[in-house]
Protein backbone atom coordinates (compact mmCIF):
# COMPACT_ATOMS: atom_id res chain seq x y z
CA UNK A 1 0.00 0.00 0.00
CA UNK A 2 1.49 3.77 -0.92
CA UNK A 3 1.94 6.26 1.34
CA UNK A 4 -0.88 8.24 -0.50
CA UNK A 5 -3.55 5.66 0.70
CA UNK A 6 -2.31 5.33 4.17
CA UNK A 7 -2.69 9.13 4.60
CA UNK A 8 -6.58 8.44 2.81
CA UNK A 9 -6.69 5.93 5.33
CA UNK A 10 -5.70 8.25 8.47
CA UNK A 11 -8.12 10.63 7.25
CA UNK A 12 -10.96 8.46 7.02
CA UNK A 13 -10.20 7.30 10.73
CA UNK A 14 -10.10 10.53 12.27
CA UNK A 15 -13.89 11.30 10.57
CA UNK A 16 -14.44 7.91 11.67
CA UNK A 17 -13.40 9.19 16.01
CA UNK A 18 -15.15 11.97 15.63
CA UNK A 19 -18.45 10.96 14.49
CA UNK A 20 -18.83 8.58 17.15
CA UNK A 21 -16.83 10.98 19.93
CA UNK A 22 -20.00 13.51 20.16
CA UNK A 23 -22.10 11.41 21.69
CA UNK A 24 -19.14 10.21 24.02
CA UNK A 25 -18.80 14.02 24.98
CA UNK A 26 -22.40 14.61 25.69
CA UNK A 27 -22.94 11.93 28.07
CA UNK A 28 -19.88 13.32 30.32
CA UNK A 29 -20.32 17.16 29.39
CA UNK A 30 -21.79 19.04 31.56
CA UNK A 31 -23.18 16.60 33.93
CA UNK A 32 -19.44 15.83 35.10
CA UNK A 33 -17.18 18.13 33.68
CA UNK A 34 -17.64 21.74 32.34
CA UNK A 35 -17.09 22.50 28.93
CA UNK A 36 -13.63 24.81 29.16
CA UNK A 37 -12.33 22.34 31.89
CA UNK A 38 -12.84 19.44 29.66
CA UNK A 39 -10.94 21.53 26.96
CA UNK A 40 -8.14 21.75 29.29
CA UNK A 41 -8.02 18.50 29.81
CA UNK A 42 -8.00 17.33 26.14
CA UNK A 43 -5.18 19.65 26.03
CA UNK A 44 -2.97 19.34 28.62
CA UNK A 45 -3.33 15.07 28.32
CA UNK A 46 -2.64 15.54 24.64
CA UNK A 47 0.47 17.41 25.17
CA UNK A 48 1.61 14.92 27.55
CA UNK A 49 1.17 12.18 24.99
CA UNK A 50 2.80 14.10 22.37
CA UNK A 51 5.76 14.75 24.22
CA UNK A 52 5.81 10.96 25.81
CA UNK A 53 5.72 9.65 21.98
CA UNK A 54 8.40 12.31 20.99
CA UNK A 55 11.09 10.14 22.93
CA UNK A 56 10.39 7.13 20.11
CA UNK A 57 11.57 9.20 17.36
CA UNK A 58 14.46 10.83 16.09
CA UNK A 59 14.86 14.62 17.53
CA UNK A 60 14.85 17.01 14.68
CA UNK A 61 15.46 20.70 15.58
CA UNK A 62 13.04 23.52 15.18
CA UNK A 63 14.13 26.49 13.29
CA UNK A 64 13.06 29.64 15.36
CA UNK A 65 11.08 31.24 12.38
CA UNK A 66 9.07 27.70 12.96
CA UNK A 67 7.94 28.55 16.25
CA UNK A 68 6.13 31.57 14.65
CA UNK A 69 4.02 29.42 12.40
CA UNK A 70 3.90 26.69 15.54
CA UNK A 71 2.45 29.42 17.62
CA UNK A 72 -0.23 30.36 15.14
CA UNK A 73 -1.79 26.86 14.52
CA UNK A 74 -1.48 26.49 18.45
CA UNK A 75 -3.67 29.37 18.28
CA UNK A 76 -6.46 28.39 15.10
CA UNK A 77 -6.19 24.93 15.36
CA UNK A 78 -6.22 24.41 19.76
CA UNK A 79 -7.35 26.89 21.19
CA UNK A 80 -9.51 29.30 19.37
CA UNK A 81 -10.76 25.97 17.82
CA UNK A 82 -12.15 24.03 20.55
CA UNK A 83 -13.15 27.48 22.31
CA UNK A 84 -15.94 28.65 19.92
CA UNK A 85 -16.95 25.46 19.14
CA UNK A 86 -17.62 24.29 22.98
CA UNK A 87 -19.24 27.91 23.58
CA UNK A 88 -20.77 28.15 20.44
CA UNK A 89 -22.65 24.39 21.10
CA UNK A 90 -23.72 25.47 24.43
CA UNK A 91 -26.06 28.01 22.88
CA UNK A 92 -26.95 26.63 19.62
CA UNK A 93 -28.13 22.97 18.77
CA UNK A 94 -25.94 19.99 17.25
CA UNK A 95 -27.91 19.72 14.18
CA UNK A 96 -27.16 23.46 13.54
CA UNK A 97 -23.75 23.29 14.39
CA UNK A 98 -22.69 20.31 12.35
CA UNK A 99 -24.44 22.21 9.22
CA UNK A 100 -21.84 24.94 9.55
CA UNK A 101 -19.08 22.80 10.10
CA UNK A 102 -19.68 21.43 6.46
CA UNK A 103 -18.37 24.67 5.40
CA UNK A 104 -14.82 24.28 6.56
CA UNK A 105 -13.56 22.26 3.28
CA UNK A 106 -14.70 25.29 0.89
CA UNK A 107 -12.97 27.45 3.65
CA UNK A 108 -9.85 25.17 3.01
CA UNK A 109 -10.21 25.04 -0.47
CA UNK A 110 -9.96 28.94 -0.51
CA UNK A 111 -7.24 29.81 2.09
CA UNK A 112 -5.17 26.90 0.10
CA UNK A 113 -5.31 28.72 -2.73
CA UNK A 114 -4.41 31.96 -1.46
CA UNK A 115 -1.72 31.30 0.98
CA UNK A 116 -0.59 28.02 -0.84
CA UNK A 117 -1.35 28.74 -4.13
CA UNK A 118 -3.10 25.63 -4.22
CA UNK A 119 -4.84 25.38 -7.83
CA UNK A 120 -8.68 25.45 -7.97
CA UNK A 121 -9.73 22.40 -10.18
CA UNK A 122 -13.29 22.46 -11.31
CA UNK A 123 -12.92 18.23 -10.09
CA UNK A 124 -12.29 19.58 -6.54
CA UNK A 125 -14.55 22.34 -6.65
CA UNK A 126 -17.30 20.10 -7.65
CA UNK A 127 -16.31 17.40 -5.52
CA UNK A 128 -16.36 19.77 -2.33
CA UNK A 129 -20.06 21.85 -3.49
CA UNK A 130 -21.54 17.54 -4.06
CA UNK A 131 -20.58 16.58 -0.83
CA UNK A 132 -21.44 20.17 1.07
CA UNK A 133 -25.00 19.37 0.08
CA UNK A 134 -25.18 16.04 1.25
CA UNK A 135 -23.84 16.94 4.49
CA UNK A 136 -26.56 19.47 4.60
CA UNK A 137 -29.39 17.51 3.49
CA UNK A 138 -28.29 14.80 5.74
CA UNK A 139 -27.70 16.59 8.77
CA UNK A 140 -30.83 19.11 8.65
CA UNK A 141 -33.00 16.77 7.00
CA UNK A 142 -36.46 16.11 9.60
CA UNK A 143 -34.80 18.67 11.95
CA UNK A 144 -36.18 22.38 12.86
CA UNK A 145 -33.10 24.98 13.12
CA UNK A 146 -33.69 26.97 16.03
CA UNK A 147 -33.50 30.84 15.26
CA UNK A 148 -33.22 32.48 18.99
CA UNK A 149 -30.62 35.38 19.49
CA UNK A 150 -28.32 32.84 21.46
CA UNK A 151 -28.75 30.46 18.64
CA UNK A 152 -27.58 32.96 16.06
CA UNK A 153 -24.27 33.96 18.59
CA UNK A 154 -23.57 30.42 18.81
CA UNK A 155 -24.31 29.62 14.99
CA UNK A 156 -21.45 32.37 14.36
CA UNK A 157 -19.61 30.89 17.36
CA UNK A 158 -19.30 27.34 15.27
CA UNK A 159 -18.39 29.56 11.86
CA UNK A 160 -15.53 30.94 13.94
CA UNK A 161 -14.74 27.52 14.61
CA UNK A 162 -14.76 26.21 11.19
CA UNK A 163 -12.83 28.78 9.96
CA UNK A 164 -9.87 28.81 12.40
CA UNK A 165 -9.94 24.71 12.06
CA UNK A 166 -9.32 25.60 7.97
CA UNK A 167 -6.63 28.30 8.85
CA UNK A 168 -4.88 25.52 10.92
CA UNK A 169 -5.07 23.16 8.27
CA UNK A 170 -3.39 25.75 6.09
CA UNK A 171 -1.11 26.76 8.23
CA UNK A 172 0.21 23.63 9.58
CA UNK A 173 0.66 21.97 5.49
CA UNK A 174 4.58 23.36 5.33
CA UNK A 175 5.41 22.24 9.07
CA UNK A 176 4.12 18.33 7.87
CA UNK A 177 6.70 19.28 4.74
CA UNK A 178 9.02 20.24 6.80
CA UNK A 179 9.22 18.10 9.94
CA UNK A 180 8.47 15.02 11.53
CA UNK A 181 5.12 15.38 13.21
CA UNK A 182 5.86 14.19 16.60
CA UNK A 183 8.96 16.72 16.87
CA UNK A 184 6.82 20.03 16.10
CA UNK A 185 2.94 18.94 17.60
CA UNK A 186 4.67 18.30 21.20
CA UNK A 187 5.13 22.29 21.22
CA UNK A 188 1.76 23.17 19.12
CA UNK A 189 -0.04 21.64 22.19
CA UNK A 190 2.45 23.30 24.83
CA UNK A 191 1.45 26.41 23.58
CA UNK A 192 -2.37 25.42 22.81
CA UNK A 193 -2.86 24.49 26.56
CA UNK A 194 -0.86 27.55 27.83
CA UNK A 195 -3.51 29.46 25.42
CA UNK A 196 -6.64 27.78 26.75
CA UNK A 197 -5.28 27.14 30.37
CA UNK A 198 -6.59 30.71 31.81
CA UNK A 199 -10.39 29.53 30.45
CA UNK A 200 -10.82 26.22 31.58
CA UNK A 201 -8.25 26.02 35.16
CA UNK A 202 -11.05 26.64 37.54
CA UNK A 203 -13.78 24.69 35.75
CA UNK A 204 -10.97 21.62 36.52
CA UNK A 205 -10.45 22.69 39.57
CA UNK A 206 -14.60 22.45 40.44
CA UNK A 207 -14.24 18.48 38.83
CA UNK A 208 -15.96 15.98 41.35
CA UNK A 209 -14.01 13.14 40.64
CA UNK A 210 -14.98 11.22 43.10
CA UNK A 211 -18.54 11.82 41.84
CA UNK A 212 -17.21 10.68 38.44
CA UNK A 213 -18.45 6.94 37.02
CA UNK A 214 -16.31 4.59 36.41
CA UNK A 215 -17.63 4.11 32.73
CA UNK A 216 -17.68 8.13 32.23
CA UNK A 217 -14.11 8.21 32.96
CA UNK A 218 -13.14 6.15 30.36
CA UNK A 219 -15.10 7.86 28.24
CA UNK A 220 -13.42 10.70 29.03
CA UNK A 221 -9.71 8.82 28.28
CA UNK A 222 -11.36 8.34 24.95
CA UNK A 223 -12.10 11.84 24.26
CA UNK A 224 -8.25 12.96 25.49
CA UNK A 225 -6.11 9.35 23.82
CA UNK A 226 -8.46 9.40 20.55
CA UNK A 227 -10.41 11.98 19.59
CA UNK A 228 -7.56 14.33 20.56
CA UNK A 229 -4.00 13.20 20.47
CA UNK A 230 -4.88 10.21 17.87
CA UNK A 231 -7.32 12.34 15.67
CA UNK A 232 -4.52 15.25 15.50
CA UNK A 233 -1.54 12.73 14.86
CA UNK A 234 -3.77 11.28 11.96
CA UNK A 235 -4.79 14.54 10.21
CA UNK A 236 -1.04 15.74 10.75
CA UNK A 237 0.18 12.34 9.14
CA UNK A 238 -2.52 12.87 6.23
CA UNK A 239 -1.58 16.39 5.14
CA UNK A 240 2.20 14.86 4.80
CA UNK A 241 0.90 13.10 1.43
CA UNK A 242 -2.32 15.08 0.75
CA UNK A 243 -3.59 18.75 0.40
CA UNK A 244 -5.35 20.58 2.71
CA UNK A 245 -8.41 20.72 0.91
CA UNK A 246 -8.42 16.98 0.24
CA UNK A 247 -7.72 16.01 4.15
CA UNK A 248 -10.95 18.57 5.54
CA UNK A 249 -13.29 16.79 3.12
CA UNK A 250 -13.23 14.03 5.16
CA UNK A 251 -15.20 16.19 7.24
CA UNK A 252 -18.19 15.37 5.16
CA UNK A 253 -17.95 11.75 6.74
CA UNK A 254 -19.03 12.88 10.18
CA UNK A 255 -22.48 13.20 10.09
CA UNK A 256 -22.58 9.30 7.61
CA UNK A 257 -20.70 7.94 10.69
CA UNK A 258 -23.06 9.44 12.75
CA UNK A 259 -26.47 8.18 11.40
CA UNK A 260 -24.47 4.58 11.21
CA UNK A 261 -23.98 4.82 14.14
CA UNK A 262 -27.82 5.71 15.40
CA UNK A 263 -28.87 3.00 13.44
CA UNK A 264 -26.68 0.47 15.27
CA UNK A 265 -28.22 1.73 18.67
CA UNK A 266 -31.58 1.84 17.27
CA UNK A 267 -31.90 5.30 17.97
CA UNK A 268 -32.52 6.52 13.85
CA UNK A 269 -34.43 5.23 10.71
CA UNK A 270 -33.00 5.05 7.05
CA UNK A 271 -35.07 6.52 4.02
CA UNK A 272 -34.09 7.07 0.64
CA UNK A 273 -33.80 10.60 1.44
CA UNK A 274 -30.40 9.72 3.95
CA UNK A 275 -29.25 6.93 1.47
CA UNK A 276 -29.44 9.43 -1.37
CA UNK A 277 -27.13 12.49 0.82
CA UNK A 278 -24.92 9.86 2.11
CA UNK A 279 -23.82 8.72 -1.93
CA UNK A 280 -23.56 12.45 -2.70
CA UNK A 281 -20.89 12.85 0.26
CA UNK A 282 -19.28 9.55 -1.17
CA UNK A 283 -19.39 10.76 -4.61
CA UNK A 284 -17.80 13.99 -3.02
CA UNK A 285 -15.14 12.51 -1.07
CA UNK A 286 -14.36 10.29 -4.67
CA UNK A 287 -14.19 13.65 -6.49
CA UNK A 288 -11.63 15.42 -4.37
CA UNK A 289 -9.67 12.37 -3.37
CA UNK A 290 -8.91 11.20 -6.68
CA UNK A 291 -5.70 12.16 -8.32
CA UNK A 292 -6.69 15.29 -10.98
CA UNK A 293 -3.96 14.67 -13.93
CA UNK A 294 -2.56 17.69 -15.04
Amino acid sequence: MNSRNLALIAAFLTAVIYGVSFTVAKEVMPKYVQPYGFITLRVFGAMLLFWFSSLFVKHQKIDRPDFFRIIAAAFFGVALNMLTFFKGLSYTTPITAAAIMVTSPILVMLLASILLKEKLRKQKILGVLIGMIGAIVLISYGHEISANSNAIFGDFLVFVNAASYAMYLVIVKKLTQKYNPFNFVKWLYTFGFLMVLPFGFQEVVDIRWDLIPELSLWKIAFIVVFTTFVTYLFNLLALTKLKPTTVSIFMYLQPVIATIYALYVGSDSLNLIKVVATLSIFLGVYLVTKPVKN
